[in-house]
């Protein structure tokens, strides 16, 4: 039996959520947000994304995508394609008791996924940045709302910003 697939995102109100390969704002209250969604789970990116970051996040079990064929990474599982990070994802949640795969970035990989995620766990980002990197557009129709809350900036936070889940609609 598998188990649900769902993305984690920040993206500004222009679906910018990056630039350069990099974070475009500072909301230490989303990063908080975004661990404890993924700790525990099997969480998929792309390789851009992965090197973002810099190393293999504590407590997650990380599959890096990536068409590199020179591309090692510690501390991380690796995947040619998308079926086989899926299947892989699968794996270590069947193998650990997780009970989702997470969809961690980039831009590319959100949009091969977000067809098959069941739930959308995103922030919506207050502001309206310049980025090379787009959160694809969906129909909100297909998804409900199961959460929301809005948060204002402040001294951790740069930007105001709303949490939103969503669960996609049978």
């Amino acid at each position: 039996m598998s188990v649900p697939l769902i993305a984690v995102a920040a993206l500004a109100d222009n679906r910018v959520i990056g630039n350069d390969n990099r974070l475009i704002w500072r909301l230490k209250t989303d990063l908080k947000r975004f661990r404890a969604l993924t700790m525990g789970r099997p969480l998929i990116m792309g390789r851009k994304t992965f090197q973002s970051i810099g190393k293999a996040l504590p407590g997650r079990h990380t599959v890096v995508l990536t068409r590199d064929p020179g591309f090692q990474a510690e501390g991380v599982v690796l995947a040619r394609s998308l079926d086989q990070a899926l299947a892989l994802g699968q794996g270590l949640a069947s193998s650990h008791g997780a009970d989702a795969v997470v969809i961690g970035g980039g831009a590319d990989l959100y949009a091969q996924t977000l067809p098959l995620c069941e739930r959308l766990h995103l922030t919506f980002v207050h502001a309206e940045p310049a980025g090379d990197a787009l959160f694809p557009e969906f129909a909100r129709s297909e998804w409900q709302q199961i959460a929301s809350s809005s948060h204002p900036a402040g001294p951790d936070d740069e930007h105001p910003f709303t949490f939103l889940d969503l669960k996609r609609r049978i």
